[in-house]
């Protein structure tokens, strides 16, 4: 069995796989990974192999536990991917890009496939059906949108994410609903549009914190998975222990 440890910046999932089926998933604060990764090794004896996807710092603690606990791997630049990377500045690439796009090859191999994460940031990811990973895009999440209208001006109010009335606001909380929400949904949309010129044969996941605000909103048709990260984390595990 598998342990993947997903670290961000504020929070880290744990997930808990046998084979490719997901057992269990916990998200974490960053305090509590320590007693929540040891009370999963409880619950799951079984667990042998760990890897660590890291964009935060994880305490020494538990690095000390996961190395002397498991068969570590740590996910880096070096680490051997199914695919080929084509990106011009692999060493700038993003790992939890690197995830997403091994979930692909995965799950959908020999395929034109767009993955976009709609998290903090909106990272667009495309690899085609020759397996070339070829790079993609990375804008604003729908948050930080929220976030940024509040602080760079003076009176614009911090507003929780919500379905715009209409795509006119006629107040200055529905104008912003609808300029970061559909303004959101414009984009990926077009996005996609300019893929599909290229691409006819295109296969789009959406996944990431915002999937399930997302997907029912989006015109394209898409597979909404908000587990992907973590199936192409265990993929990678799974490639680099098994083959």
């Amino acid at each position: 069995m598998n342990l993947v440890v997903d670290v961000g910046n504020t929070r880290t999932k744990l997930a808990v796989f046998d084979s490719k089926s997901l057992q269990s998933k916990v998200v974490s604060e960053m305090s509590d990974v320590l007693s929540n990764i040891k009370k999963l090794k409880k619950t799951f004896p079984k667990l042998e192999f760990a890897i660590i996807s890291s964009v935060g710092v994880l305490d020494k603690k538990t690095m000390i536990y996961l190395e002397e606990t498991f068969k570590l791997l740590v996910l880096s630049h070096e680490t051997p991917v199914p695919f080929k990377n084509l990106y011009s500045t692999p060493k700038t690439l993003g790992i939890d890009r690197i995830a997403l796009v091994c979930g692909s090859v995965q799950q959908f191999p020999n395929n034109n496939v767009l993955i976009i994460d709609a998290g903090t940031c909106i990272t667009y990811d495309f690899i085609n059906a020759k397996n070339e990973y070829l790079g993609g895009s990375i804008s604003p999440g729908i948050r930080m949108r929220y976030k940024a209208l509040h602080d760079q001006t003076a009176k614009l109010p911090l507003l929780e994410t919500d379905i715009p009335v209409h795509y006119i606001g006629n107040s200055t909380i529905n104008s912003i609903n609808s300029g970061v929400v559909i303004g959101v949904l414009s984009e990926i949309d077009g996005i996609i549009d300019q893929y599909r010129s290229d691409y006819l044969d295109l296969t789009i996941i959406l996944t990431g914190g915002d999937t399930n605000f997302l997907s029912k909103q989006l015109k394209s048709s898409i597979f909404a998975n908000s587990n992907f990260l973590l199936e192409g984390l265990n993929f990678i595990l799974q490639y680099n222990t098994i083959g």
